[in-house]
């Protein structure tokens, strides 16, 4: 029987890897789980898995604006409240593809689905009774930044510099989250470092062979990167943000969690909303 009465739990991502080991074992904690994921087989196999009636599974493409607002529209229809949201959906592309609403792929699935998922579901959050958001990014990495003059990359795209971007934005979607007036929802942003989930998930074999070999070598276990994540989901931090990267708290003075840039990026992605 579980300690503690069960909760509601959103997980974006969560077909593969560490999004995949956080819904298993939420489950076993006698979680209601609803995990968001793409690709139908990889969902269909989890339920197959679980085999657990608490399991829901949503198809949706988060890089999509319209996509990611159906399945909020959806888990509203279906939540009075929620108790935790983990954000895990990221997928590398090696050339530069733009989504049906015209947006730059990466940062759109990597930092506008959390974004969308983050500030659209508050109010469900904000209805629970001890609530929290886990951004699953690089927190701690201070490398790239956010190319204001062109962030979708319609010039010098390349995959690490979307990738370190789309961290960065992560990185202060947390900060500005946090400094809103009002919300009880706490925010934390984890690095889990290296780890064996999704190594087999990038489209070239030659990198995919690579870095799975690595991963065998040199990586964590999944279960031990998901294990800080299913403690906060029963347990939230005090702090209205905490950044936690490998195991150690992050300094907030950091360049790349400044305030003012975080308000920037929020002011922007406001209006790029609007403007689809």
């Amino acid at each position: 029987m579980p300690s503690q009465p069960s909760k509601t739990v959103i997980i974006s991502g969560g077909t593969d890897g560490m999004g995949r080991a956080t819904a298993l074992e939420r489950l076993a904690r006698g979680d209601h789980v609803t995990v968001i994921g793409s690709n139908e087989a990889k969902g269909r196999a989890l339920l197959d898995q679980a085999a657990h009636p608490n399991l829901r599974f949503l198809r949706a493409d988060l890089s999509s604006i319209a996509e990611t607002e159906r399945v909020i529209a959806h888990i509203r229809e279906q939540h009075s409240a929620l108790d935790a949201l983990a954000l895990f959906a990221n997928r590398v592309s090696p050339r530069r593809r733009e989504t049906t609403e015209g947006l730059e792929s990466t940062f759109a699935l990597y930092y506008l689905s959390r974004y969308l998922l983050s500030h659209r579901l508050r109010p469900l959050l904000d209805a629970g009774p001890d609530p929290v958001i886990i951004n699953v990014a690089g927190i701690g990495n201070t490398a790239g930044r956010i190319h204001w003059d062109d962030p979708q990359l319609t010039r010098r795209y390349g995959q690490v510099r979307a990738q370190l971007q789309a961290g960065r934005a992560n990185d202060l979607l947390g900060v500005a989250f946090a400094r809103q007036a009002g919300t009880k929802t706490r925010y934390v942003l984890y690095h889990p470092g290296f780890t064996r989930s999704g190594a087999g998930g990038h489209p070239n074999p030659l990198v995919r062979g690579s870095i799975t070999l690595l991963a065998k070598l040199f990586a964590r276990p999944v279960a031990d990167a998901v294990r800080p994540i299913v403690e906060w989901i029963d347990r939230p931090p005090a702090d209205s943000l905490s950044a936690i990267d490998r195991g150690k708290p992050v300094d907030t003075s950091l360049k790349t969690l400044a305030p003012e840039a975080a308000a920037r990026l929020a002011a922007y992605t406001e209006d790029l909303l609007r403007s689809r």
